[in-house]
């Protein structure tokens, strides 16, 4: 695995500042953020996902916050072009 850094927190202290480095092999995101509190695993859990998928958080996964600041950072296609599963 080759990690290209890509961001990190604009005016961050020296330590626990949200990062973002992408997998040059796969495109991966790697990302280090902040631990989604207990309110927000809440509401995520009452919004869901894709009907018929659990809400509950495997023990291999976890939720985090990104700070809006930090799309920047985020590659973007060569064409805006929606992907992923959204669920439509």
């Amino acid at each position: 695995m080759a990690l290209k850094f890509l961001g990190i927190y604009p005016n961050t202290p020296d330590d626990s500042s949200p990062t973002i480095w992408q997998d040059e092999d796969t495109g991966d995101l790697v990302i280090q953020s902040w631990k989604a509190d207990e309110q927000t695993l809440q509401q995520c859990q009452d919004v869901g996902s894709v009907p018929g998928h659990t809400t509950d958080v495997p023990a291999h996964e976890t939720v985090i916050r990104l700070p809006a600041n930090m799309l920047q950072f985020l590659p973007r296609p060569d064409s805006e072009v929606n992907g992923g599963n959204s669920g439509t």
